[in-house]
């Protein structure tokens, strides 16, 4: 069903971690370097997107900068890809600090196509984006 279950604190600040295990798509939440990294698992399709959408909303809401990791993204079609755009916009708007990291073949590829790739702030992993934030 749909919600996430949560973790007690952890580790510094109270850091928790979030998670949901559904048909297609599953996420999990937790807080790194000053980010929220939601961690996308599966097919973001348009079954699964309205809870990414609503996810990656939910952080920049909390006045959380966001990275998206994309490692374990197996598919990802336009509705997908919209609620990608929608979630950097919307950083954008706050002043809020939004990227992917780990993209996979598969997103990259539609990415890409899209031309997204040349919009997107995009590394390899979180370590990688916090180097380039100094």
């Amino acid at each position: 069903m749909h919600g996430g279950t949560r973790a007690g604190p952890a580790g510094q600040g109270g850091v928790q971690n979030t998670s949901h295990a559904g048909e297609g798509m599953n996420y999990t939440i937790r807080e790194e370097g000053g980010y929220a990294v939601l961690e996308l698992t599966g097919e973001v399709d348009l079954s699964c997107s309205p809870d990414a959408r609503k996810q990656i909303l939910q952080c920049l809401d909390g006045n959380r900068n966001l990275l998206v990791d994309m490692t374990r993204v197996t598919y990802i079609d336009s509705s997908g890809v919209a609620s990608l755009v929608e979630g950097y916009q919307t950083a954008k708007k706050k002043g809020l600090k939004f990227g992917l990291v780990g993209v996979s073949g598969a997103a990259m590829s539609v990415l890409q196509l899209a031309r997204l790739d040349k919009v997107f702030p995009i590394h390899q992993n979180v370590q990688e984006r916090l180097k380039a934030d100094g």
